[in-house]
């Protein structure tokens, strides 16, 4: 019968050696990260703005990093932005700057939350833990609408008025997902493929 080998023990150098080899694959993977300009647009070509665009590149991280907050704010008696992008495991925070008390709330299925009315910031975040859109209301001012999209990547950003966003994107093909309000909180949005290799690229979608 064999006699087992011990494990070799893990000495201080190899240690060194290993945190040095994480850190140097972290900076390798953030240098291949380049601006990458993406327009997305309708059938006919028209710039399509406030579109959540999310792209997943294999191997990045599913939730967002610690440390990691948002803001989704009242002012002027409206939800600012209207449309917040966050990754999963956010927490938001709803600072109220007007000068009457808000009650917001979502009954929707990513997120079910209510603050009741307050002014100033809720001492309690909200966390938002799963993949989907959160619609937003408030109980007291019934014109009020806001969305939260929450997205598995840490890649993503919403369009301007002439349906640009730039993104750090390693090259190669990624999947993209975009997602704008009339599409329901129910809809995870329009899939495409994304080629990240320099030039602009364009997402035509049916809007």
């Amino acid at each position: 019968m064999s006699t087992p080998h011990a494990a070799s023990p893990i000495t201080p150098g190899l240690a060194r050696f290993a945190v040095l080899a994480g850190l140097l694959l972290c900076a390798l993977s953030v240098a291949q990260a380049a601006p990458q300009a993406i327009l997305v647009t309708n059938e006919g070509g028209a710039p399509v703005a406030q579109a959540a665009v999310s792209v997943y590149v294999k191997g990045a991280h599913t939730t967002a990093a610690a440390g990691t907050t948002a803001n989704m704010a009242q002012k002027g008696r409206a939800f600012q932005p209207t449309l917040l992008v966050v990754q999963t495991g956010t927490p938001v925070s709803f600072p109220n700057f007007d000068t009457v008390r808000h009650h917001v709330y979502s009954f929707s299925a990513a997120k079910k939350f209510e603050i009741k009315l307050y002014s100033g910031t809720p001492a309690a975040p909200v966390v938002f833990d799963k993949a989907g859109t959160a619609t937003l209301g408030c109980n007291i001012h019934d014109q009020m609408l806001g969305y939260i999209h929450v997205v598995d990547t840490p890649h993503f950003g919403v369009t301007g008025s002439d349906g640009q966003l730039n993104l750090d994107l390693p090259a190669g093909e990624h999947r993209a997902q975009i997602w704008w309000p009339a599409l329901g909180e129910a809809h995870p949005g329009i899939e495409q493929t994304l080629k990240a290799a320099g030039p602009a690229v364009v997402l035509r979608v049916k809007h």
